[in-house]
């Protein structure tokens, strides 16, 4: 006896929603990672970043920075992966969306990688013997650090997890839509402040710095609400995106086929 049609189809699409969840914990413990990765790097580098002439110049402290630049290294691979395991889910809200999700955060990760390269760089400058050059290449290599800053995580997030993730979500319904808004308020506020840094200098005033830190304050709490919540709970159900509960996008041909008769089907007739 075979099995019908309708619980065959039936069982495929348990199996695929069974699967989305699973692309929706790894795509929340891949967040957590971003944040157990990027705060402690971001305070290791702390002293390099403030005094890069004396750091050259002192005894130095490499092992700090070098682990720090494995914490990003794992951060590049987390915000790469976050982007990977959920493209085959939200592509079929909006491919070209989900494509450009992906392209942001490989640009983002562009600049965290050039970023660890400098003080990679300043180690090598701070091990060599010291000359008359080496307190400025370290100076500017730490400034090129703070740049690399500013435009991946303080500016190209803004577009990349605020506001396009956060419409893939809002539009699909993967997580709760009041949540959404978190990333569709917190990224333009990131976009507007970084480019307002971005036009100091990067050099800005102790007021625009401290407004920076909180206008940042939504777009972290979206973000960690999506470790959180997918990790836990995984994507809802109920959306309709979702393998199981969604039809196929493929439309099947509405032009009737017609059955050519054979060859001297007239006659045999």
């Amino acid at each position: 006896m075979g099995n019908s049609p309708d619980r065959i189809t039936e069982g495929k699409g348990v199996q695929r929603m069974s699967r989305d969840q699973k692309r929706a914990r790894w795509f929340g413990v891949l967040f957590l990672i971003t944040f157990v990765t990027s705060i402690p790097a971001l305070a290791l580098y702390e002293t390099v970043l403030r005094h890069p002439v004396s750091y050259i110049a002192g005894a130095g402290h490499d092992n700090q920075v070098l682990l720090a630049a494995l914490l990003e290294l794992l951060l590049i691979i987390a915000n790469i992966g976050t982007a990977v395991v959920i493209f085959p889910i939200v592509r079929r809200q909006n491919e070209e969306l989900a494509l450009g999700y992906v392209t942001a955060r490989l640009v983002e990760c562009t600049f965290i990688l050039v970023g660890i390269l400098c003080m990679l760089g300043i180690i090598t400058l701070r091990q060599q013997v010291a000359g008359p050059n080496e307190g400025t290449i370290g100076y500017t290599l730490a400034a090129i650090k703070d740049w690399t800053f500013l435009l991946g995580p303080g500016w190209v997030v803004g577009w990349g997890n605020g506001l396009i993730l956060g419409y893939l979500m809002y539009s699909s319904g993967l997580v709760p839509r009041r949540a959404t808004w978190l990333g569709l308020i917190g990224g333009p506020l990131i976009i507007v402040s970084g480019t307002a840094v971005m036009f100091t200098g990067n050099l800005p005033s102790s007021t625009l710095h401290s407004l920076q830190a909180i206008v940042t304050i939504p777009e972290f709490a979206w973000e960690l609400f999506l470790g959180v919540y997918c990790t836990i709970w995984g994507f809802r159900t109920d959306a309709p995106i979702l393998s199981g509960s969604a039809p196929m996008t493929t439309q099947p041909d509405a032009t009737p086929h017609t059955q050519m008769p054979r060859p001297g089907s007239a006659a045999l007739g």
